[in-house]
């Protein structure tokens, strides 16, 4: 097996958070606690499977990706060559980026959601942020991280799903968790193209030193924290290359438009203002919404009803594109486990941007492919910057933008009836 057992390095700091313009969590400090745990025996039955197997982008997507690449246009002086853009850009927000960072992994973070483990390290850092549904209403965060050896905390860390793993891989990451259910995960921690960082170790992946523990008041499983430089150490040791996989990797994640062609979605006859976006009825625990700002164009994340923030910097979280995708989803064991589908096709989705939200289609054709967002034959292009994106299950969740509740079935901004 590639993964192998190895110990929890359990360490205690005390920690002082300045959380400057996200008023509303508290901190406090305790005396350290100390954990060490383990998986037990691998499980006898046999676990679920899914679906990954991969498909070939079809030919219309193939032909059109390179008229769609993102490049600024620029005007040639009468008698000069063209201008190129030599600019290397991020794959994930499509700003410029340092070239060291275009051929390196990112991370794929488990970040609880819970309201006592706010706030959290590294959020700032996020590129792409994902809320998505798990057992008990309660729902989990995962943010995609490109630069990240900057960090000197990552955390706390939490357990992740199946589900989440599959929507990671299409970025070829490190995924850092703390564990997970074993009969709905194990089938992708075992997979040869699928890297992972377990803080529990065990039968779903060794921990290799990478994780230690924080006296910061908390409940313990709120205790665990991470670090550039012990993902890296930890990272040498598994045998884990910190290089973007060609094989298993896309260059594209999103279409975007040039930094200078603001994508307004104004030319699409049904878009439809977007300024308060209210994720209650999918996520009725953490009533996650945003708020458009018209000064800066960027939607702002908010948690129970306060401001989500970065512990380090005080930063609310803030995004210049957010999606609501549909996927088809069902129950699996007897904990009320949720797997969603997020590899298909023809599902409802949202894009919104700008202050606007159109409606589409998304399509994903296998399990290292991006996900493409459709208004007919058309694709729906990104602006660029930060993206955050809900995956709500189909014909359950509803969510409500600018005060009016729409459903997950049915035509696009079908409203609920009360």
């Amino acid at each position: 097996m590639k993964k192998t057992k190895s110990i929890i390095l359990a360490l205690s700091a005390v920690v002082c958070l300045a959380i400057s313009g996200c008023g509303g969590y508290t901190t406090v400090t305790a005396d350290p606690s100390e954990v060490s745990s383990k998986q037990a025996d691998e499980q006898n039955k046999a676990v679920a499977t899914a679906d990954s197997a991969e498909t070939d982008e079809n030919a219309k997507a193939a032909s059109a990706s390179e008229k769609d690449e993102a490049t600024p246009s620029t005007a040639a002086e009468p008698a000069e060559a063209k201008k190129v853009d030599k600019t290397i850009r991020s794959v994930l927000t499509n700003e410029e980026i340092d070239p060291a960072l275009k051929g390196q992994r990112p991370l794929a973070v488990m970040y609880p959601i819970n309201y006592e483990a706010q706030p959290q390290y590294g959020l700032s850092n996020v590129d792409v942020f994902y809320e998505m549904i798990e057992e008990g209403n309660m729902s989990r965060q995962m943010g995609i991280i490109q630069d990240w050896k900057n960090l000197d905390m990552i955390g706390n860390i939490r357990s992740t799903r199946s589900y989440f793993c599959v929507e990671a891989m299409r970025y070829d990451p490190i995924m850092i968790h703390f564990g997970g259910p074993i009969d709905w995960l194990k089938w992708v921690t075992d997979r040869d193209d699928f890297d992972n960082l377990n803080g529990v170790g065990g039968v779903l992946g060794g921990d290799y030193g990478a994780f230690f523990r924080v006296d910061n008041g908390k409940a313990m499983e709120h205790t665990a924290y991470t670090s550039a430089n012990s993902i890296i150490n930890a990272c040498s040791m598994a045998g884990y290359t910190l290089d973007i996989r060609p094989e298993y990797y896309e260059e594209r994640q999103f279409y975007f438009n040039a930094p200078d062609d603001i994508n307004t979605l104004e030319q699409y006859k049904d878009s439809i203002p977007a300024t308060s976006i209210d994720m209650s009825g999918a996520f009725p625990v953490t009533q996650s919404s945003l708020v458009y700002n018209e000064e800066d164009h960027k939607y702002y994340k908010y948690l129970y009803g306060e401001p989500q923030c970065d512990a380090v910097t005080g930063e609310q979280m803030a995004f210049d594109n957010v999606v609501i995708q549909e996927a088809r989803f069902k129950y699996v064991g007897n904990h009320g486990y949720v797997d969603l589908d997020t590899v298909s096709r023809g599902r409802n989705a949202y894009v919104i941007t700008q202050g606007r939200c159109v409606p589409c289609n998304w399509r994903r054709n296998g399990i290292h492919h991006h996900t493409t967002y459709y208004k007919g034959d058309e694709r729906v292009h990104m602006n660029t910057g930060k993206t955050m994106i809900f995956i709500i299950r189909d014909h359950l969740d509803t969510f409500a933008i600018d005060g009016v509740s729409y459903m997950t079935q049915g035509a696009p901004f079908t409203q609920v009836s009360y």
